[in-house]
């Protein structure tokens, strides 16, 4: 687990909200405290889908961020900041598998819960936090090293600057 401060604010919220940087990560959870306090689970509710769409998700038991994002702008846009946002993203269960191929460690996929990163905007700050879910216990840790260097290298690759903090 790190957490890393975003310097950049401005330039993270637009990374999330307006670009596609973030689309491909499934949201398991989303607060918002504006006007009022929106909370938004990311699961899927399977019953209000057919079979059709339900085919159409092939197993995927969450929303992806492309999906909720708008919903989440139209909640944040105006002419005052948030008072405070958490975003909970998980890892696609192939990009989970691949992380766990990198690490390699000899654990079935079906171990592991999930491959986090906690978003926290509170007063002006904005901080990215890994988190790894498995479910048993573990000393090694090189599966939470492996995602957290995967982390630091994406946001590299998408020129978002951090500190460690």
């Amino acid at each position: 687990m790190i957490s890393l401060k975003i310097i950049d604010v401005k330039a993270f919220m637009s990374s999330l909200l307006i670009q596609n940087v973030f689309d491909n990560f499934l949201l398991s959870e989303l607060d918002i405290n504006t006007y009022n306090q929106f909370h938004i689970t990311g699961k899927l509710n399977e019953d209000f889908f057919s079979l059709d769409e339900l085919e159409m998700f092939e197993g995927r038991k969450y929303s992806t961020w492309s999906e909720v994002k708008p919903i989440a702008y139209t909640l944040i846009k105006g002419n005052k900041l948030p008072l405070f946002i958490k975003i909970v993203f998980l890892l696609s269960p192939s990009n989970t598998e691949n992380v766990l191929r990198k690490s390699g460690l000899a654990m079935p996929l079906s171990d592991i819960n999930g491959l986090f990163l906690n978003i926290r905007y509170d007063k002006g700050n904005l901080f990215l936090i890994t988190g790894t879910s498995i479910k048993t216990f573990m000393m090694d840790k090189t599966l939470d090293h492996v995602w957290d260097s995967d982390l630091k290298t994406f946001l590299k690759l998408y020129e978002i600057a951090v500190e460690e903090g």
